[in-house]
Formats: structure tokens, C-alpha cells, sequence
């Protein structure tokens, strides 16, 4: 069968959620490859030997720790070119989108971005994306090349299937550009103990009407009692209620869980842009008008302060 490369995003050997999805996936195109890059690559094989890779290419070495983005680019491509593949999946995060448009552009390929679905198709893999705002859904697949696409978290269930896993060491060799530039410093960011934002099952997100940064542990409760991840509105994190890095939106960072609370948000496009594809959305507003209301499956209208606090308490109480 054809092979599907997928890089694995990963820390120190721990895999990430979203690379176990893209494995789903590759699986519907072909027989997935995983590329394992750094510190632990070679850690990585059982996990994704359990998710059905057919094969872990590793490579380790010093630049893919001290430099940005280019030298997974050289790793990716030489691995391309070793395994001729079908596809190439990535996760769709910031550094995600830049090796795929860089890969893509060397191998003269087409590329998609934040795609929500992959599946194979009569002429290549068929891409679903969400367009304008997410105001429409298209089905997409590249006309030249081999496609390489980055998926959204939270696109596809993850399926654990067997499969041999088989570790093969993955020669690369850095071009020029690898080491333009340096990784200076790192500063480890501080944990709140609540899932990643961009890959969390369950976001809870506060805006302009939780109406300052003292009344958002409200939301943090709530998110606490479902375990799940904060997220704010534009208007929030502006304000200076919550962290910048917490921002849901077209300028903020883009969700797709399986449940996504809004309380207190108006509903604006922009901040419909980073949660439209959510596949449940409650919203919790005093405002019947409010636009939010456009797009939810399940909408309270009432005062936040009320309506959080007793839910909150409700979850507890099934949970106890």
C-alpha cells in the first residue's frame, strides 16, 4: 500500500495528542510513516507503533534543538524523498504551518492548511477546511504534486491499531539555511495544570461580559470541574483580564473541541473565526441577541454570574 508520512509532534519522547489523530487519518490514504525529530525521537516508536504506524524514521541532532524550523524542513524532505509518499501530514500549529509551506514549495507540491478532515479521494486525498470565518465548508485537494496538509487538533479520533512500528534511523543532511537562525534562550512556560488551548477536548471561553480579570476564576472553576482548557475573547485578553496567549479567535489562537463554552461573549466574527468548527458549542449570554446565539446548539440566556456558578456546582455534584 502507499505510505503517508506524518510528523510527529512530540517533547522529550512523550507524543502529543494531535499526532495520534493524524495517524487515524493517514491510515484512511494509506500506511502511515511517522518522522520523529530531537531529543527522545526514538522513544516515540511504541506509541506510535500502537497507533498504527507502519514505520518511525528518527533523526537526532543538536540542530533541532538550537535552531528554528529549517532544520525539520531538511529531516522532512530527506524523508520524503526516501519513503515517495501519497501525502504528508502535520500538525496545523504555528511551526507546523511554516514546515509544510517550506516542504512544499522544495518538492514542488500544493499545500492545505488547517483542514478538519482527510480522506482519500479517486484523483488524491480530499481535504475539509472551513472558509471565510468558517462561514463555509470546502472540500479541497491539490492538483499538483504530493499534498502535504496540516490538520487541526481535534479532527479525528484517536484509534489505537496495531502495527509493526518499526524503527529505521533517518540520515538527514542541514543545508545553509538550517542555521540561520539561533535559539538564543528558552523560557519553560509556566503550567496551569489545564490541557493545551489549541488541543483541549473542552475549552471554556470568557469575554466582555465576565466585566474584569477578578471575576475570571468563575470561568477557571468551570473549565477546573470538566477538565478542560480557559480560553478569553479578543475583548478580554485586550482588557488585560486574561492572558494574551488565552485568546480564541481570528488574531487569537484557533479551537476545535469536542465542546466549546462561551460565556459571556458576544459572538463577534472574529472570534467565531478561531471556534466556528467546535463540533458542540454552548453559549451563556444575557443578551437573546446577542449574534453568538446564530451558531450555538445549546444556548442560556441569563447572567453569567448566575448560570456559571450553578452549573459549576451541578458538575461537581454528579462528579462527587
Amino acid at each position: 500500500m502507499a505510505e503517508v508520512l506524518v510528523l510527529v509532534d512530540h517533547v522529550d519522547g512523550a507524543v502529543r495528542k494531535p499526532t495520534l489523530e493524524l495517524l487515524t487519518l493517514a491510515r484512511r490514504i494509506g500506511d502511515p510513516v511517522a518522522v520523529a525529530l530531537g531529543a527522545g525521537a526514538g522513544a516515540t516508536a511504541g506509541v506510535l507503533g500502537e497507533h498504527g504506524a507502519v514505520r518511525v524514521l528518527t533523526a537526532d541532532a543538536p540542530e533541532f534543538a538550537e535552531y528554528l524550523v529549517v532544520p525539520k524542513v531538511d529531516a522532512l524532505q530527506a524523508a520524503f524523498e526516501a519513503v515517495s509518499p501519497v501525502a504528508v501530514l502535520v500538525v496545523s500549529s504555528a511551526e507546523g504551518k511554516e514546515v509544510a509551506a517550506r516542504l512544499a514549495l522544495r518538492v514542488g507540491s500544493g499545500v492545505i492548511t488547517d483542514a478538519t478532515d482527510v480522506e482519500a479521494g479517486e484523483q488524491g486525498p480530499v481535504a475539509t477546511q472551513a472558509a471565510f470565518a468558517a462561514s463555509y465548508t470546502t472540500r479541497s485537494r491539490v492538483s499538483r504534486g504530493v499534498p502535504v496538509i496540516t490538520v487541526k487538533p481535534n479532527s479525528a479520533p484517536v484509534e489505537p491499531v496495531a502495527a509493526a512500528g518499526a524503527v529505521e534511523s533517518l540520515p538527514v543532511s542541514f543545508g545553509a539555511a538550517a542555521t540561520g537562525t539561533k535559539v538564543t534562550s528558552r523560557t519553560p512556560r509556566e503550567s496551569t495544570g489545564r490541557p493545551e488551548l489549541t488541543e483541549a477536548a473542552i475549552v471554556v471561553s470568557g469575554g466582555r461580559g465576565v466585566n474584569g480579570a477578578e471575576n475570571f476564576p468563575l470561568i477557571e472553576a468551570l473549565a477546573d470541574s470538566l477538565g478542560a482548557a480557559v480560553g478569553a475573547s479578543r475583548a478580554a485578553v485586550d482588557a488585560g483580564w486574561y492572558p494574551h496567549t488565552s485568546q480564541v479567535g481570528q488574531t487569537g489562537k484557533s479551537v476545535s473541541p469536542q465542546l466549546y463554552i462561551a460565556s459571556g461573549i458576544s459572538g463577534a466574527i472574529q472570534h467565531r473565526a478561531g471556534m466556528q468548527t467546535s463540533k458542540t458549542i454552548v453559549a451563556i449570554n444575557k443578551d437573546a441577541e446577542a449574534p453568538i446565539f446564530e451558531l450555538v446548539d445549546y444556548g442560556v440566556v441569563g447572567d453569567l454570574f448566575a448560570v456559571v456558578p450553578q452549573l459549576t456546582e451541578e458538575i461537581n455534584t454528579r462528579k462527587g
